[in-house]
């Protein structure tokens, strides 16, 4: 009988695992996106129900209590947890995601952390081995970076924290020393015998969040999108490294494939930006101090201000109009106003699309989702490779609440916080109308001369507002041609 329930155990766990790979695959284009989030979602219910199902005679039996008492504890357990997730998740806002996903690394870092000790303590025949010590180690270790990483940065995402870096004075020899410190106390833990080195786990655990931290923090604003890739890897990680400490086949394989996808995403992320993987792991190996960095751009020029009936004629006499949207656009919830300006431009004949930067907005493919919120056509959302070349043949280029992704200085100024990073070259288009609240800078901290250029025109205001009286004006003036 137990055999036969240990088959259908890994069976269960073969078809889960099956999902999960089917889930990335369906994540990878936005036509097939629901899909995969359904197959994900598939595979984990029914990964959490066999697992349920598996743990139920052990936890009966360890806790002395009956079969049913162990179901209710399992299942308030995880109707406790789906339910403060669900209330969570219902009340973030898109533009408030990118902080809600680095959290939730945290509780994967800090889950794993928990089972690395609670391993520990149980002090059983297999925990007092030499290979499962290491992994309790290893472990712990990956937690502890995870959580600590993570909540920096949910603080940077959510402004608690500020954008800039934080590049100290010989800060890798400092992570070299935080480092080795690990490394030391792990052959401590592994030479006493058990339940003796506590102190080495817990002080594995310290090094490692404070290594963590330090590693977000010398990270500036720019690269945080990639910070939150890197992070979804490291809790993937962090998941495989429970697994083997609990046995859990499941766990390994997801944790693999969730680590391994994280880690590629940002190495293309990295490829896009002229980035090295190295750097933003390492938080600007190489760079120079903060002090020497990230000064202020010289004003090229006056700005020009311009009304939305001025911006609405100019659109109205386009042939070719590009969209550029960033995080001001998700700040005002500005997508369908967006998409019903696209429309009315599309019905005047005019040619329209839109260019996506790697990391617009602060999550990787960010603006994508608002875009698909909107129902606007994939057809017509265009990557940043693919799109630059044609903003020389473009008459109108809109850019809504973006600034660091279209900043000219990424290309001219080495002393930039963002230099070398590849950007959006709206400057190329015959104009340029850049809609921002105000002429604060962008999340890197730096200020933007396309603002002074001759080609560009600033529309003050509220995304959505403007956009909105952008429509009307626009519909006047179809109205009025009729």
């Amino acid at each position: 009988m137990i055999g036969s329930i240990a088959s259908v155990q890994r069976l269960a766990y073969l078809a889960a695992a099956m999902l999960f790979i089917f889930s990335l695959r369906g994540l990878s284009t936005q036509e097939t996106a629901r899909r995969g989030n359904a197959s994900g979602i598939l595979g984990m219910v029914l990964a959490v129900a066999v697992t349920a199902f598996a743990l139920r005679g052990s936890m009966a039996g360890a806790a002395g209590a009956s079969g049913a008492d162990a179901w209710g504890l399992l299942a308030g357990g995880i109707a406790a947890g789906a339910a403060i997730g669900a209330v969570l998740a219902s009340r973030v806002a898109m533009t408030s995601m990118p902080e809600l996903v680095a959290i939730l690394h945290s509780f994967v870092g800090a889950a794993a952390v928990l089972v690395g000790l609670a391993n520990y303590l149980e002090a059983s025949a297999e925990a007092s081995s030499a290979v499962h010590a290491v992994e309790i180690v290893v472990g712990v270790f990956i937690g502890a970076v995870t959580f600590a990483g993570s909540v920096v940065a949910f603080g940077k995402l959510r402004g608690t924290l500020g954008s800039k870096p934080l590049l100290l004075p010989g800060r890798h020899l400092f992570n070299a020393i935080l480092m080795l410190g690990c490394v030391v106390l792990g052959g401590m833990f592994l030479s006493v015998p058990s339940p003796g080195a506590l102190w080495a786990l817990l002080g594995i655990t310290a090094l490692a969040c404070v290594l963590g931290a330090h590693l977000v923090l010398a990270i500036g604003g720019g690269d945080m999108p990639v910070v939150v890739s890197m992070l979804n890897s490291y809790s993937g990680w962090a998941a495989a490294a429970a697994g083997f400490m609990l046995s859990n086949d499941l766990l390994i394989v997801t944790g693999a494939l969730v680590g391994s996808s994280g880690a590629i995403l940002s190495i293309i992320m990295c490829r896009a930006m002229n980035r090295s993987i190295w750097n933003v792991i390492f938080g600007g190996f190489g760079a120079a101090p903060a002090s020497s960095a990230g000064g202020k751009v010289t004003p090229a020029g006056p700005v020009q201000e311009a009304s939305a009936q001025q911006v609405a004629d100019m659109l109205a006499a386009a042939r070719s109009v590009i969209v550029v949207p960033g995080y001001g656009m998700a700040v005002a919830q500005a997508q369908h106003p967006v998409k019903e300006l696209t429309t009315l431009l599309q019905k005047r004949g005019t040619k329209v699309r839109y260019a996506i930067h790697p990391v617009a907005g602060r999550l990787p493919g960010h603006m994508n989702v608002l875009l698909a919120e909107a129902d606007v056509s994939y057809e017509l959302v265009k990557e940043m490779d693919e799109i630059n070349e044609d903003f020389g043949d473009t008459d109108v280029t809109i850019v809504i609440g973006a600034n660091d992704i279209v900043n000219p200085s990424a290309l001219t100024d080495a002393s930039s916080p963002i230099y070398g990073m590849p950007v959006l070259e709206v400057w190329k288009s015959a104009k340029v109308v850049m809609m921002k609240r105000s002429m604060n800078a962008g999340y890197a901290g730096v200020d933007n001369p396309l603002s002074y250029r001759d080609n560009t025109v600033m529309l003050f205001g509220d995304a959505k507002a403007t956009v909105t009286k952008l429509v009307a004006a626009l519909q006047a003036a179809t109205s009025e041609a009729a």
